[in-house]
């Protein structure tokens, strides 16, 4: 790891809501940086704890990796408090307005983009599926990926409910994390991590079977 350059890890909960259901779900949200900066992926449920986390830092960005409500209810507030910009793929700005129809995020991520915090850079992955505009944050010299809702540890994320897609999602995977180094920490939005080499065999068995 980086000299200086840390994850911490905060557990919130609250609740998740989409096509009518609501349920209650315990996030990830992850801070990468130091003792001087950092950056938040996905500020979850809870403004407070999050910025007392962050404590006299300079939070440089938030960072959605989706636009589900539990993984951005927290941001504008969040954003206001410790004058940091929300950063969002567009093509989960449907699914933003749903949460926040009046607050829209600050700036793009796009594919390919790169966002430094404490000597780390962080590459932006676009890995719809999950939602449309589904991202990771993938900082090799964390060994570290943090994958949203995109991988977890025993499979994908979830495609049953409205902007999602099995077929895409697996093919986001297939190209763009299973690529990765096999030792490489998977840092998901809910849950334990895992790793790349630890998902690998049963994730190319379904590629392979087609589902």
């Amino acid at each position: 790891m980086t000299a200086g350059a840390r994850i911490e890890r905060l557990v919130t909960s609250g609740t998740f809501s989409l096509d009518g259901g609501t349920w209650d779900v315990d996030n990830n949200v992850w801070i990468i940086g130091d003792d001087r900066e950092v950056i938040v992926v996905d500020a979850a449920h809870d403004a407070d704890v999050i910025a007392e986390a962050v404590g006299g830092r300079a939070l440089r960005a938030i960072v959605c990796t989706h636009a589900h409500n539990d993984h951005i209810d927290a941001a504008p507030e969040l954003a206001e408090r410790l004058g940091a910009p929300v950063l969002l793929h567009p093509d989960d700005l449907p699914l933003w307005k749903q949460t926040h129809p009046d607050r829209a995020p600050d700036a793009e991520l796009a594919d390919g983009q790169i966002l430094a915090v404490a000597g780390v850079e962080l590459t932006v992955l676009h890995t719809p599926g999950h939602a449309p505009g589904a991202v990771c944050l993938y900082a090799p010299k964390l060994t570290a990926l943090f994958s949203g809702d995109t991988l977890f540890a025993g499979g994908p994320g979830a495609t049953g409910r409205s902007y999602s897609h099995f077929p895409t999602i697996i093919e986001s995977i297939r190209e763009r994390l299973l690529t990765l180094p096999g030792d490489t920490v998977v840092h998901t939005g809910h849950g334990d991590p895992t790793t790349i080499g630890a998902e690998a065999p049963h994730l190319r068995e379904w590629i392979a079977r087609g589902h």
